[in-house]
């Protein structure tokens, strides 16, 4: 949904301002996905496309990273309504390790100043729930690739409005956060978690944060071109659980997860336009 200049010009309202911090390879399928959720209101929407200062992209188009994108040092002044740090295909390595690690800690504890509400998606709630409550991620000795169901366990949140009792939610991850681990950090709340494939959405109150280690932003065919990928390379995979009718990659994959996902973002949104300040100045005071 894109709303044209001259129709948003007579709302008597402003904008949301929402930054995407997009940490992943693909930065043109990644940021289509999550504008697609994120726009799919009747809230006009000032979308913000940044990246890590000194972090070079190796598949996507330096045309387009410099046309479009802001590295984070040029918006650190900057306040916002909503962020959205993605994943990222750094699963293996310790957070330590991570290349921009210190500059994300920089984001993390910038996002309690200067933005109202953030989304860390996969590895970006990981990291983000490892900063501030020390939350360890675990490798598993196999990948969770699939679409697993998911139980709501707080139908009462807002976040949930709309939900059913359960959902279907794509998983592809090489690591995990415990349960127990989240129980254990004070004023963290599980919203969404399957027993296959442990939690999955996390809010956590006091950093106006939620964290979501699986992925409603995927398209229809995501699942099926990491499938695809690993198959060509020689990787071993497995078929991607309930993803394929009948478990057969040669049909074409089934989108179960399309209308919680924008149930998902939609509250999100509509919890930031509720709450947020009406002057951007003050949003993190």
């Amino acid at each position: 949904m894109v709303m044209a200049e001259d129709q948003a010009a007579r709302q008597d309202i402003r904008p949301l301002r929402i930054g995407l911090l997009n940490l992943m390879p693909k930065k043109i399928q990644t940021e289509n996905q999550f504008a697609r959720l994120i726009g799919a209101t009747p809230l006009q929407i000032e979308l913000s496309l940044i990246r890590m200062t000194e972090h070079q992209t190796k598949n996507t188009a330096a045309e387009h990273m410099a046309e479009f994108y802001h590295p984070f040092r040029e918006v650190k002044d900057q306040k916002f309504d909503g962020l959205i740090i993605t994943g990222a295909p750094i699963e293996h390595l310790e957070f330590p390790d991570v290349t921009y690690w210190d500059e994300i800690r920089e984001v993390f504890d910038w996002t309690q100043t200067n933005v109202h509400s953030t989304f860390g998606v996969c590895w970006g709630g990981m990291a983000m729930i490892n900063h501030f409550h020390d939350v360890k991620k675990h490798m598993l000795d196999a990948k969770a690739f699939g679409c697993f169901r998911h139980r709501n366990l707080a139908p009462a949140s807002p976040f949930l409005r709309g939900f059913s009792d359960d959902c279907v939610i794509p998983v592809s991850r090489w690591t995990e956060v415990r349960q127990p681990e989240i129980d254990a950090a004070p004023g963290l709340i599980t919203l969404l978690g399957s027993d296959d494939v442990g939690p999955c959405l996390v809010e956590d109150p006091a950093h106006r944060a939620l964290y979501i280690f699986n992925h409603f932003e995927y398209d229809s065919d995501t699942l099926k071109q990491e499938y695809d990928r690993d198959v060509e390379n020689g990787t071993p995979i497995n078929v991607p659980i309930n993803y394929y009718p009948d478990d057969d990659p040669g049909q074409e994959p089934q989108n179960r997860w399309r209308s919680h996902a924008h149930l998902l973002y939609g509250n999100w949104i509509n919890a930031i336009y509720q709450t947020t300040p009406f002057e951007l100045s003050k949003i993190g005071q």
